[in-house]
């Protein structure tokens, strides 16, 4: 397809804050699945648009403005019109967030914002210009990190509107709790959901609806996501796909290709080339 064609991703990783992903992306058919991150991510539209289902709501960001999510927040996303989006995005941990926060008072609580859209020419611009910088191999690590921090602490200051809570399970129901841990164990299994159910002590229908309603996804969506992690995981080591695939859970390569690009943007295959290179 024309539009496939056009589309872009180059992902990498630095070694500070706790590690710090980042994406820049042209997106044009690209649907992202239903997910949730365990960190914050932010980022700025640099042209075009994107929708995405976002505290129950159904938001666009536009060119200029700034898109992020809070951990544990499940949304989705996809281009607002055919023509797509283009963005840089930064994914950090929590940790990462509070160093921020440090900068602006002593005994900081962990940030939080409550919306998914930010219309702020400054800040957006901000974004990019520090993304950009982080990706240039001629500034040093120092420098890199210093800038970021900057950046942190500008977005706390103009747009947390709360203290959030660090991402952490212990006080969800039991069941759900338990139906994770069963599937973070076990996610390579062709599992029935009536045996997650019965781990998790609660009937399949009441186990899919609660599972839901607390984590966003339900029970099938999050074992996606936890291959699609663990798949991840393996083949920033350089492992092959195939080997990935059959003992993530996967039916086959394909399978595995498929399910990774809707949830990253990015096929495995090229995924695993720009970490090795970068």
């Amino acid at each position: 397809m024309q539009g496939a064609a056009r589309e872009t991703t180059h992902v990498m990783t630095l070694p500070f804050l706790g590690g710090v992903d980042m994406l820049r992306a042209r997106f044009v058919t690209q649907s992202f699945s239903r997910h949730f991150h365990e960190g914050f991510a932010v980022g700025c539209i640099e042209s075009g648009a994107m929708r995405f289902n976002y505290r129950g709501a159904s938001v666009v960001a536009a060119q200029g403005q700034v898109n992020l999510v809070v951990p544990g927040e499940a949304h989705d996303g996809h281009g607002a019109d055919r023509e797509g989006w283009a963005y840089r995005m930064f994914y950090l941990k929590p940790e990462a967030l509070m160093e921020g926060a440090r900068a602006l008072m002593a005994r900081p609580d962990l940030p939080h914002f409550r919306q998914g859209v930010l219309d702020d020419p400054a800040l957006a611009g901000c974004i990019a210009r520090t993304h950009r910088l982080l990706e240039r191999s001629d500034v040093s690590l120092i420098e890199k990190e210093t800038r970021l921090l900057w950046l942190l602490a500008h977005w706390i200051s103009r747009h947390a509107d709360e203290t959030g809570a660090w991402p952490e399970y212990g006080h969800e129901h039991h069941a759900v709790r338990r139906a994770r841990e069963v599937i973070e164990d076990r996610f390579a299994e062709d599992m029935p959901l009536t045996e997650l159910a019965r781990l998790a002590g609660l009937s399949p229908f009441h186990l899919v609806r609660v599972f839901e309603k607390r984590i966003g996804v339900t029970p099938h969506g999050y074992l996606t996501q936890t291959r699609v992690e663990r798949a991840r995981q393996r083949l920033a080591r350089g492992e092959r796909i195939a080997d990935i695939a059959a003992e993530c859970g996967f039916s086959d390569q394909a399978h595995l290709t498929r399910l990774f690009k809707r949830q990253t943007g990015i096929t495995p295959g090229k995924y695993r080339k720009i970490v090795q290179n970068s």
